[in-house]
């Protein structure tokens, strides 16, 4: 792959900064909607967030499979560079899914990097940077997810809640559109999904007591499309389960930080949205708090919210629902799987949200019960001022915004559980713009807790637990190859049988893993790429390893030849 290197200075423009341009071959020219509606057919690729619109993390490729797993080694690795500028150390990570096109992979990362990369050999084919400023509010970590890609162009949020479109054979900027109030306290942390000729993009900053949208933009101008509300303001569907005086809905926060799943058939985008405003305080904002901690069925072409399912009504423990809702068919019906913060595996049918049942997926729960058909009943939960209250899941949730995977060969979920309990006491604080609007003081165990990769089936029956001492706190992934790939907050990647639980390679990565790994193929040799570099919000999940080494690389494995 021939790379010519020019004067970084032409990338030099408005405030963004490039050390390194050249040249990319012109692949992402020929990404279209129609490509991505059959990406999981390009098993060579790895075209958009999770693989697929479905949000399966599941690739046909089965080169790596359980009989020579135990071969693969290093290929390649890209240093990524160790510091974060804009939030302290122990807060950015390396949490990027990147996207593969034809030999080329896009990798984002914090403070506003993004890199083309040959993908069979880690050369850097081309660099940009925006310039994010330092004073940015961050709740949760400085990081991105990713990119998407389509018609020639690279799509990009930053940490300032810009949207940019850069041309794919050099970073170079053809469009940027502000979609967040950086003053307000709004983010951009999401890796965007392209639908038709549109860009969909979701907010972040819910413990700024912010409003919540989803944005579509258009593939070519950056022009709005539509933009979606999670909070409903007075007179809305939905508006009667806040208070009716006052402005807690227009700081209520329900943010979509977390890429949305995509069915063409119901033209439905499935979202997840975050905690209500303030996180623990719920006295200030009575009632079930539409639509915060819900799943949210939305138009793709009108922007509108068709239905919802909510997970946890009137949160007080900070159990976001912007997780990944994973599309499967079973039994003849069109359904939908999410492993909710709140320890519960929701299964509806995505045709309406009617709900099918529901299942715990961790050990401990003691913030409250949910029975089969969705009866919910609170039982511990920050009440009374200054009274400390422990509960499990702790805020980090049972699941984190990490991902599942689902194969449609063993018709079983995979998922990185998290056991871990938290003490929260409740302190009224007013609101004022920009400063965390958090409702009590929290902290996370620092020992007592436990970790598994869990595959459940269809039905919420467990099938097989693969057993570790503290929480799995990234991503995994399914391969046809009946392979599970798993990372460990202690450095170690992991390869599972997908059947039996099995564990048949390790590799110790250096660092730890909070990101999401993906699998792609170059000249017929299969790789399995995962970004590693610990940190986020280390503190709300696993505060014991808040001193671990942080790292920044991607590391890509493959057979030898």
């Amino acid at each position: 792959m021939t790379v010519e290197y020019v004067d970084a200075g032409e990338a030099i423009d408005q405030g963004t900064l490039s050390g390194k341009t050249g040249t990319a071959p012109d692949v992402v020219s020929r990404v279209t909607y129609e490509r991505l509606l059959n990406a999981r057919s390009e098993s060579h690729n790895w075209l958009t967030y999770y693989g697929a619109y479905d949000g399966q993390r599941y690739s046909t490729l089965d080169q790596i499979n359980t009989e020579n797993v135990k071969r693969i080694g290093p290929a390649w690795m890209f240093q990524a560079g160790t510091s974060g500028m804009i939030a302290g150390a122990s807060t950015y990570a390396f949490e990027a899914a990147p996207i593969v096109v034809d030999g080329v992979m896009f990798l984002s990362g914090w403070d506003g990097w993004l890199w083309a990369l040959d993908a069979k050999t880690g050369q850097e084919l081309w660099r940009y940077k925006h310039a994010v400023p330092y004073d940015v509010s961050l709740c949760c970590g400085n990081v991105n997810r990713g990119v998407a890609v389509a018609k020639g162009k690279v799509f990009m949020v930053t940490g300032n809640a810009h949207l940019l479109a850069l041309d794919a054979t050099n970073g170079k900027r053809v469009w940027d559109k502000t979609y967040g109030d950086v003053r307000a306290g709004e983010s951009g942390t999401v890796a965007p999904l392209i639908v038709k000729n549109m860009v969909i993009v979701g907010s972040s900053g819910g413990e700024f007591g912010v409003r919540g949208h989803l944005d579509a933009f258009d593939i070519d101008s950056g022009e709005p499309v539509w933009r979606c509300y999670m909070v409903p303001k007075p007179g809305e569907p939905g508006s009667e389960t806040w208070p009716a005086d006052g402005e807690a809905w227009a700081r209520g926060g329900a943010n979509c930080w977390v890429t949305s799943t995509f069915d063409p058939e119901t033209n439905l985008l499935y979202v997840g949205t975050g905690n209500p405003a303030p996180d623990f305080d719920g006295a200030v904002r009575e009632g079930d708090n539409l639509y915060t901690d819900s799943i949210v069925a939305v138009d793709a072409d009108a922007g509108q919210i068709r239905w919802h399912y909510q997970c946890t009504p009137h949160d007080v423990w900070d159990y976001d629902s912007t997780m990944e809702n994973i599309l499967f068919e079973h039994d003849g019906k069109k359904l939908l799987g999410h492993f909710d913060k709140n320890g519960y595996f929701f299964v509806l049918d995505r045709t309406n949200g009617e709900l099918q049942h529901i299942t715990p997926f961790v050990d401990r729960i003691d913030w409250g019960a949910i029975t089969r058909d969705g009866k919910v009943t609170p039982r511990r939960y920050p009440d009374k001022e200054g009274d400390p209250v422990h509960f499990y899941p702790g805020p980090a949730g049972a699941k984190e915004w990490t991902h599942a995977a689902y194969s449609p060969r063993t018709e079983l979920f995979y998922v990185p559980v998290q056991d871990v309990g938290a003490t929260a006491t409740r302190r009224r604080r007013d609101f004022k713009e920009s400063i965390p609007y958090w409702g009590a003081g929290v902290q996370v165990d620092a020992d007592d807790m436990a970790g598994s990769i869990s595959a459940f089936d269809a039905n919420g029956e467990e099938k097989w637990r693969w057993r570790n001492e503290v929480p799995m706190c990234a991503s995994v992934l399914a391969t046809a190859g009946d392979l599970v790939f798993a990372g460990e907050p202690s450095g170690e990647f992991n390869a599972l049988d997908a059947r039996t639980g099995e564990l048949l390679w390790q590799f110790q990565c250096g660092s730890g893993h909070h990101s999401s790994p993906i699998t792609y193929s170059v000249d017929g040799k299969q790789y399995v790429a995962v970004p590693v570099g610990w940190g986020g919000w280390i503190e709300g999940f696993l505060p014991g390893m808040l001193g671990a080494g942080h790292g920044s690389a991607l590391i890509v494995f493959a057979l030898p030849d």
